[in-house]
């Protein structure tokens, strides 16, 4: 859609959102204003709209409008929230590098905002003095201190971390500290159907007094050392109780809760008072996750037990003062579409976070919206990261569905057609690699190779061997990133890794003219999560084929029965109402699949086929 610059709109234009007369009158001189005080185009004309235009209970065709209309012609990746000296200051990064900037970058260090990006490249070329300060800042405590932050050993590309440390997570999250007493509040719930009710609350006298409990029970069952036990249950307050020590167990140790917190603490800004709600579950990593950066941060965590897609949600998020809420991209479409936030006040959030899928520009503009445009961090890592890799920051201006720093203490690499490493600071395409020595990622697999899977076969980097991630990205002329699905034949499907061969192995059995299929994931052109998309070659083309509608259907009701279940725990039953729309978008008919020498399938090539408008009609 065509959008105006904003010193041609007029009256008449703002009246046409069903805007009133006197309303839109109203608007239009405050509209004058700032133009005439920060131009028809800047990052400054958007930012005083937002603080003196827009609102929530105004028309998201008219927010579209004025921030379209803002950007026309800024060019790319324009900033939809933008840091103040002053909220950058007040921030833990900010107030951190307020008193030890120059003892960390010496002369060159200038301000918060100026100097953030130098502090993220500090963290990754001085580890030892970093995380040492992270976990000063955290007040983190060793039962046994570590021998030093990192010990780097060419039999272990991710090197070392903590050796000799002892530490238990699950206690530090129960502890006495400066920030918190007995009384402190460390969760609040609503169950579904109950919505009129108060919130309930739990203090942190109550959590470790209902966590001892589950642990003394399980010690009296006589379980032997090393025994798994298995947590299958919704993302409540009884979960939350009986997940707290042990760490989760594919990949983590130890430090990964760590890590979890302080992405939490660097980049969420998450501190004592925050009320942080994220609509997962103990399958996801951001249920554990969720878990560590709240209570490791002396912050609460907030729990809906029922769906995220209903009102009731959106009113807990209201009446329980949430001040970070994090996100999936389909969470908020499915909002958006049933307006379920309409009517609640979420003016107390300071931050969105989304993490899972790749996130739709407008619909993140309409998130934004909800909460007075608060800032949404993308986050995205993996359960083997502990964390994330890539992120947003509250010092830098954030980009609609972009990411704008590597997490702290992370280095990231985009690889040419041949695999080598582009020069960093350089816009480029390709696949993602990572530096290998990151705090909490994982150095074991408990049912594969942990250095075949990530290691083998990776360029190096000033003699160190790169770690294989497998997304392709796109770092922008301006610096930011965007992610662009998966590089091999996996496909990110609601933040679950799927592999093609999985979803094509139920596919080719559901109906007996089926030759073979190719699952493939597509971005769509306006951004947001992958679709998923079957290709099928049938066996006699001569007769009659299926309706691909109904072979659609039948492949979608298929996969949800039999698909892997970690796909499906982890969406049921939170996300139960989601899962239609992780499966096949599209079914398309093909007279044979592309093949490489070795015969195996092309998927990249069918990838780029549907996405190219000539391409589309052949298939």
């Amino acid at each position: 859609m065509s959008y105006k610059t904003l010193d041609h709109i007029t009256i008449s234009d703002i009246e046409t959102h069903e805007i009133p007369s006197d309303i839109a009158h109203k608007i239009h001189q405050k509209l004058t204003q700032i133009i005439h005080d920060y131009g028809p185009s800047s990052p400054q004309t958007w930012l005083n709209i937002t603080k003196q235009l827009l609102n929530p209970q105004l028309p998201f065709s008219f927010h579209q409008m004025m921030y379209y209309g803002c950007y026309k012609d800024f060019g790319p990746d324009p900033p939809a929230w933008l840091p103040t000296m002053e909220s950058a200051r007040l921030t833990n990064i900010g107030q951190l590098l307020e008193r030890r900037g120059k003892e960390f970058l010496g002369p060159k260090y200038e301000d918060p905002m100026s100097s953030f990006s130098d502090f993220q490249k500090f963290s990754v070329s001085n580890p030892e003095v970093y995380w040492k300060c992270i976990f000063e800042e955290m007040g983190l405590s060793f039962t046994k201190p570590p021998h030093c932050i990192l010990y780097e050993n060419s039999s272990r590309p991710g090197g070392q971390w903590l050796p000799g440390c002892s530490l238990n997570p699950a206690e530090i999250c129960l502890s006495l500290n400066a920030k918190r007493n007995l009384d402190s509040i460390a969760v609040l719930w609503r169950n579904e159907g109950e919505d009129h009710m108060p919130v309930n609350k739990m203090t942190l006298e109550e959590l470790r007094r209902e966590v001892w409990l589950v642990a003394h029970a399980l010690d009296a069952l006589g379980l032997p050392r090393g025994s798994a036990i298995v947590i299958d249950m919704p993302m409540n307050v009884d979960s939350v109780i009986i997940y707290l020590g042990e760490p989760k167990a594919i990949p983590w140790t130890h430090a990964t809760p760590l890590k979890a917190a302080a992405d939490a603490w660097c980049h969420m800004d998450i501190r004592k008072g925050d009320v942080v709600c994220w609509p997962t579950n103990l399958g996801w990593m951001m249920g554990p996750w969720l878990v560590y950066a709240s209570l490791l941060n002396n912050a609460s965590i907030a729990l809906y037990n029922g769906s995220p897609l209903s009102s009731g949600f959106s009113k807990l998020v209201q009446d329980a003062n949430v001040t970070m809420l994090g996100v999936v991209p389909s969470i908020v479409r499915a909002w958006r579409s049933t307006n379920c936030t309409a009517g609640y006040d979420w003016s107390a959030i300071r931050c969105f976070g989304s993490t899972g899928e790749a996130s739709s520009a407008d619909e993140y503009l309409w998130l934004m919206g909800r909460a007075c445009y608060k800032p949404v961090i993308e986050y995205c890592g993996g359960t083997e990261i502990g964390g994330g890799f890539i992120t947003g920051s509250l010092l830098q201006p954030q980009v609609l569905a972009a990411f704008s720093t590597p997490a702290m203490g992370c280095s990231l690499f985009l690889l040419d057609n041949s695999g080598t490493p582009m020069p960093q600071n350089m816009p480029g395409f390709g696949e993602l690699a990572l530096g290998p020595l990151m705090f909490g990622a994982s150095h074991t697999l408990l049912n594969g190779d942990h250095d075949k899977v990530y290691f083998k076969g990776m360029p190096t980097w000033k003699g160190k061997v790169l770690r294989r991630h497998g997304d392709v990205f796109e770092r922008t002329t301006t610096g930011y990133y965007r992610a662009h699905g998966r590089a091999d034949d996996t496909m990110n499907l609601g933040g679950i890794k799927v592999s093609s061969i999985e979803i094509e192995r139920i596919c080719n059995l559901v109906d007996s003219s089926i030759l073979e299929t190719a699952a493939f994931g597509v971005p769509p052109s306006g951004g947001g999560p992958e679709q998923l998309v079957i290709a099928v070659v049938f066996k006699d083309t001569s007769k009659s084929m299926p309706d691909l509608n109904h072979l659609k259907m039948c492949f979608n009701s298929a996969l949800q029965k039999q698909l892997n279940p970690l796909f499906r725990v982890n969406f049921l039953p939170s996300f139960g109402h989601l899962i239609s729309s992780y499966l096949v978008s599209r079914v398309v008919s093909l007279s044979s699949l592309p093949r490489t020498a070795t015969n195996k399938i092309m998927r990249r090539v069918l990838r780029q086929q549907i996405t190219q408008p000539v391409a589309t009609s052949k298939l």
